[in-house]
């Protein structure tokens, strides 16, 4: 054999497969993706979602459990008391002589969870199917924390103190798991935030050339292309008003919606979950939005060319 061989051809080394690493061991974040494609909690949901939306409806009710009134979802304010509540309960069990107080932290609690829970559901049942999988463990997680702190309260007032601080530990470990779970729905998965594409850079640049005035639909919402950005654009007559194509809610494609009219306004809204917004300034008319949708000004220059600039605070 030729002594250049082995340079040539070295002995062939075993290939390094992924499994052959040293296993990791999951972390929360792990199991909170594994729930979010655990596909068996899809008919759980799908059940859940039609009895919420039946109950829940459209309209001013609605709107006051998502949060429009606010201008964000109120569900994670309100689940501040609760949370507070019982975590405050479950230090003064360490606190010799305050067992009064820690039962009426704990019955707080367990009166103020009810409102954070309708205001949650109604957030729920307007997501799409991952989100629904991890707010269905992080609801599930919630009403086991809700169940262990009743069950504390009534165990304290048949004298069982002990058992109840045990049951109080118990909940706020679940509560600590279901809010990570909360945190990993909103933040992750982006249930609650704007997802609207963001314009308020572009304001200091003014004006843009958006498209001539007789190339757009009269009394029709069209797409138009502003850069990298999508324009949800009605024209009426010599008037242009103009949105972000981008639902704030959860991305869906406005011009697809459906145009309407609120107090002689009009209106557009989303083909995915319902959320209406005034055409004029982008303002929430009806959730399940809060934030309110990006706007530009728009006029007419010389030639009849569209141009447009992001709407200016109180313009």
């Amino acid at each position: 054999m030729s002594r250049t061989f082995p340079r040539l051809f070295p002995r062939a080394r075993p290939a390094r497969h992924s499994g052959a690493r040293r296993r990791r061991v999951p972390g929360p974040a792990d199991a909170a993706r594994w729930v979010g494609h655990a596909q068996r909690l899809d008919p759980a949901a799908r059940n859940l979602t039609a009895a919420v939306q039946r109950r829940v409806g459209t309209g001013p009710r609605a709107d006051a459990l998502h949060g429009v009134w606010l201008g964000q979802p109120v569900h994670p304010t309100l689940t501040g008391l609760p949370m507070s509540f019982w975590t405050s309960a479950a230090v003064l069990d360490f606190v010799p002589g305050s067992e009064r107080a820690a039962r009426a932290l704990i019955a707080l609690g367990l009166a103020g969870s009810v409102p954070a829970a309708a205001a949650g559901l109604a957030d729920w049942s307007a997501l799409h199917r991952e989100q629904q999988r991890v707010g269905l463990a992080h609801g599930a997680a919630s009403a086991g924390a809700w169940a262990l702190f009743a069950g504390s309260l009534l165990a304290r007032a048949t004298g069982r103190e002990a058992s109840g601080r045990a049951l109080a530990l118990g909940g706020l470990a679940t509560l600590t798991a279901g809010a990570y779970l909360g945190r990993h729905l909103a933040f992750p998965l982006g249930a609650g935030a704007s997802h609207a594409e963001s314009v308020s850079h572009l304001a200091p640049l003014g004006w843009h050339d958006l498209c001539r005035i007789y190339d757009l639909p009269d009394g029709r919402v069209t797409r138009r292309q502003f850069g990298y950005l999508s324009l949800a654009v009605l024209r009426q007559g010599s008037d242009v008003l103009v949105l972000a194509d981008r639902c704030a809610h959860l991305g869906g494609p406005l011009h697809q919606g459906t145009l309407g009219e609120a107090d002689g306004e009009p209106c557009l809204t989303c083909p995915w979950h319902g959320s209406t917004y005034r055409l004029s300034d982008g303002a929430v008319v009806h959730g399940p939005a809060t934030a309110r949708q990006p706007a530009f000004d728009s006029r007419i220059a010389e030639g009849g060319i569209v141009q447009v600039r992001p709407a200016q605070p109180g313009a």
